[in-house]
C-alpha cells in the first residue's frame, strides 16, 4: 500500500512554510518559479528571492516587466 502525504508531488506548487522559492528569467523575458533547493539552469538568472511561493508570485504579478511571460513551458526548461 502506498503511502499518502499532503505534499505536493510537483515541488514547483508547494507552497508551505518551509518551501522557499526564486523568481528566474530567462533571456527572452520569460519568468519561472523555482525551488530554492534546485540549481538554476543555464540560461536562466535569479531575478528576486528566496521567499515564499506566495511571495514570488506577487513579485511576478506586481514588478515583473511581462508577468504574462510566466508560461507552464517556462518551467520546464
Amino acid at each position: 500500500m502506498a503511502a499518502t502525504t499532503d505534499a505536493p508531488a510537483n515541488p514547483f506548487d508547494a507552497d508551505t512554510p518551509s518551501s522557499t522559492f526564486l523568481v528566474l528569467v530567462n533571456d527572452r523575458g520569460q519568468y519561472s518559479l523555482w525551488p530554492l533547493f534546485a540549481d538554476v539552469p543555464e540560461g536562466w538568472t535569479t531575478v528576486y528571492g528566496p521567499c515564499s511561493r506566495t511571495q514570488a508570485l506577487t513579485w511576478v504579478t506586481t514588478c515583473a516587466v511581462d508577468p504574462g511571460a510566466l508560461t507552464p513551458g517556462a518551467l520546464t526548461r
